[in-house]
């Protein structure tokens, strides 16, 4: 592989070496013997191939999770789940670079924000799932109608793991993705079948690789690499499934809703959005415009929390469209494993054209393109910071989920009128409000249509908030106790005695 000179020697062995999947503990080719490429975003070379698993493989990997909740795992107790998901926590942190090293050749990212971003908070979401096992109880029931039949009775719940979780996991933070769904999967005492987006499969062997070395069983954890036609939909039609829980794009998981039909798997899902970041004439503009910029252009905007309409009231609208230009034109793209990058590519071709597809329809409207606005660099598939300034209310490029480095900023007069126009998306996903006026923000609070908002911040994530969204943004939350029913099965017991 060429240019890959700032991969450690280690981690360039094991990206370029051969690639195997995980199955009842053992690492396997597919039974196929077919594989898939695996690209450099940043410069459109082949990294290295991995299997390309479909219905045999994920039959394979759901019979071993199947036998693990028969085995072993099952007399596994809370306290021992519990030391399983630190031991695995504190693997995780010591090999923390050469996560952040694969996530970045992987996937493209500016290897800095897998170091300080995506890496520590893998870990600190496996950490607080890993507190909740011993935490996991029932409730002990009075009951009075049965009385009248005779008899004394005792009723109670017991909290049992709802069986095999399926989980299929997006390309744009493929590790934080994963630990988002094993932690809670782990911690109320499931099994697993992964699949790892077709573009990113590579951290996922790592992980595999801990999670036998922390000690689980075989069977606990699995996972299938390959295409979403192939192996996805096979975990989706799957008999022996109990749940899938899936985050990606609108119309995928649509299709998943309707293939959970079939034994009516369990369904949560995090899907897109398009968050509006509002920014009112009070608010203190420096760092508005600092976050405003940072919302829209981490993980190259590849990101379905993104702010990516940015609403400015009319006297600032000006700074603050100049404010956020100057921030995207100073960023540097480049290679992720360069670590003087701040964004790096998009995460293919294709999904490169359709973001400047987007740019185009602007372009084609007659927004004006305050910077950025193109392709970057002579390869790889870099896309420029772009602002585009006072588009069309009612445009593709304000009312769809772009999933890149594009910004639109729209003015605006009251608060009335930004809150209609913030709430008129299929999303709800995410906003913010920048406003010294506390009480303007509580009336903002109560009355947009997200699952979460931020208040002079933005995207401020914790491993026990609520994580999710409102409308077609999906079904569900994450990183929180509440995400726990998720994965159990309430049983009711009542005994007479």
């Amino acid at each position: 592989m060429s240019g890959n000179l700032s991969l450690s020697n280690s981690m360039n062995e094991f990206v370029t070496g051969r690639h195997k999947m995980l199955i009842d503990g053992n690492w396997v080719e597919a039974i196929s013997g077919e594989t898939l490429p695996v690209y450099d975003p940043a410069t459109g070379e082949v990294l290295t191939h991995v299997p390309s698993g479909g219905k045999a493989d994920v039959d394979a990997a759901v019979d071993a999770a199947r036998r693990a909740l028969k085995g072993p795992w099952r007399t596994t107790t809370p306290q021992e789940r519990s030391r399983l998901m630190w031991r695995l926590a504190d693997l995780i942190e010591a090999n923390a670079e050469s996560f952040a090293q694969i996530e970045s050749i992987d996937n493209g990212k500016p290897v800095n924000e897998a170091r300080f971003i995506d890496v520590p908070f893998s870990i600190e979401i496996l950490r607080y799932y890993a507190g909740w096992p011993t935490k996991i109880t029932g409730d002990t029931i009075p009951v009075s109608y049965p009385h009248q039949f005779g008899g004394r009775y005792h009723a109670y719940t017991l909290r049992e793991p709802i069986g095999v979780v399926a989980a299929v996991v997006p390309w744009n933070v493929p590790l934080l993705m994963t630990i988002k769904k094993l932690a809670p999967a782990l911690a109320t005492g499931n099994a697993t079948v992964f699949k790892p987006a077709e573009q990113t499969p590579l951290s996922i062997e790592l992980l595999g690789q801990l999670v036998i070395e922390a000690g689980f069983p075989p069977g606990v954890f699995n996972y299938v690499s390959g295409y979403g036609r192939d192996a996805g939909q096979a975990l989706v039609d799957h008999m022996d499934v109990n749940k899938i829980t899936f985050t990606g794009s609108v119309e995928t998981g649509k299709s998943i809703v309707r293939g959970s039909t079939s034994n009516l798997k369990r369904v949560s899902l995090e899907l897109g959005g398009k968050s509006p970041h509002i920014v009112f004439a009070d608010a203190d503009l420096e760092p508005a415009i600092d976050n405003a910029a940072l919302a829209i252009f981490a993980c190259q905007g590849e990101s379905c929390i993104a702010g990516s309409r940015l609403y400015v009231q009319r006297s600032v609208f000006d700074r603050v469209v100049e404010g956020v230009s100057a921030r995207a034109r100073a960023i540097k793209l480049g290679r992720g494993l360069d670590p003087s990058s701040q964004m790096g590519p998009m995460i293919s071709e294709d999904h490169r054209k359709k973001v400047l597809q987007y740019i185009d329809i602007g372009r084609s409207e007659g927004v004006e393109i305050a910077t950025g606005g193109g392709a970057w660099g002579e390869k790889g598939y870099f896309v420029e910071p772009t602002v585009l300034v006072n588009p069309d209310p009612g445009s593709r490029i304000v009312k769809e989920e772009i999933f890149g480095p594009v910004l639109s900023v729209l003015p605006f007069d009251t608060e009335e009128e930004v809150l209609a126009a913030a709430n008129d998306s299929r999303y709800g996903l995410g906003a913010g409000i920048w406003t010294q006026d506390i009480s303007r923000a509580q009336r903002l609070i109560s009355s947009l249509e997200s699952g979460q908002v931020w208040v002079n911040c933005y995207q401020a994530c914790d491993a026990a908030v609520p994580f999710g969204g409102y409308k077609q943004s999906g079904w569900g939350r994450e990183t929180c106790k509440e995400n726990l029913d998720d994965y159990l099965e309430l049983k009711s017991v009542v005994i007479r005695y």
